[in-house]
């Protein structure tokens, strides 16, 4: 087991978030960074190699469930565990950001589809953002440009609203009542990361849409302050009620 807790540093009270990791050198990269910064230390766990996922969220300030190169559809039991657990956040009615592949697992959970695009197009790369006009009133500042790593996407759940659509894949963000929300692209990459998944994901940049390896890093200068601005203030909002509840405690 890999299961692990990353202390922020700093003595906030705070409970920890959830963080679900699917491959052993995965990282919480900035997300990780941006609560830390805000008193949160992780609790890190990794199903796909063994870790158990708790029975509830009590002892946790929410979840985040990151991405990963297997599918929302796979029949691996951790990953009907993980479709299983984001049920225990919703009941609870806890802070839940589902990224990428737990954007898919969400929508999995809601009864929603996760399927790859019609015409076999995919999102690997630096790809166009636009908030719908619900997101921009939750949120009035979204990126133009966000990264992406996906050959899926997913149907809008039944309840869930937009908050963000693309061209090839409408459904870019979501909300979930109050508590849940899901991203389809990655917020999360520091620069060290994305050097990593351009090596390892090399193989993909022939698929059908995808940006070379040179246009990742190149869209970066580019594209990632905006993002990190926007990831910011976007983890406040996830975990607004979690730091107001530790405030009047």
């Amino acid at each position: 087991m890999t299961r692990k807790t990353i202390d922020s540093g700093q003595r906030s009270g705070k409970r920890p978030v959830l963080a679900v990791l699917h491959q052993e050198r995965s990282s919480a990269g900035r997300v990780g960074q941006i609560l830390a910064e805000r008193g949160f230390a992780l609790d890190i766990r990794r199903p796909a190699l063994g870790d158990p996922l708790p029975q509830t969220l009590a002892g946790h300030s929410g979840a985040i469930v990151f991405g990963g190169p297997m599918s929302a559809n796979d029949p691996d039991p951790f990953i009907r565990a993980e479709i299983d657990f984001i049920g225990v956040a919703l009941k609870e009615n806890a802070p839940f950001l589902g990224i990428c592949l737990g954007a898919q697992m969400l929508v999995r959970q809601l009864g929603g589809l996760v399927a790859p695009h019609p015409d076999g197009l995919t999102e690997i790369g630096w790809y166009p953002l636009e908030a719908t006009e619900r997101g921009r009133q939750i949120l009035p500042a979204w990126p133009a440009m966000v990264y992406h790593f996906h050959r899926e996407g997913f149907a809008l759940p039944e309840g869930a609203e937009r908050l963000a659509t693309a061209e090839h894949y409408p459904n870019q963000a979501f909300r979930y009542g109050e508590n849940a929300w899901g991203i389809q692209f990655h917020g999360e990459l520091t620069r060290a990361m994305m050097h990593r998944w351009v090596v390892h994901g090399a193989s993909r940049f022939e698929l059908p849409n995808a940006q070379l390896g040179a246009r990742h890093l190149e869209g970066r200068f580019d594209y990632d302050a905006p993002l990190r601005q926007f990831m910011e203030s976007f983890l406040r909002l996830v975990f607004e009620r979690a730091e107001a509840g530790c405030a009047a405690a």
